[in-house]
């Protein structure tokens, strides 16, 4: 359970690993604060308004590869 509330800084870093570790393929800050990601070039971008839903986006991602991962190593 957390203890403190989600901020920008914590989803930015959890992004930044997803993009550079090639799990998303782009992420941006829109003019308003909220962030624009993408899983593939041909993939329909996703608005993230606020810090918890993109930490629950994250989650959901970091899932997804473990689901793959665990899949492939059979």
């Amino acid at each position: 359970m957390r203890t403190t509330p989600a901020t920008w800084t914590e989803a930015d870093a959890w992004l930044a690993v997803l993009q550079q570790r090639g799990h998303l393929h782009h992420v941006v800050t829109g003019p308003d604060g909220t962030r624009v990601v993408q899983h593939g070039r041909r993939s329909d971008p996703w608005t993230l308004h606020h810090p918890v839903l993109a930490l629950d986006f994250v989650e959901d991602l970091v899932r997804e590869i473990r689901r793959r991962e665990a899949e492939a190593g059979r």
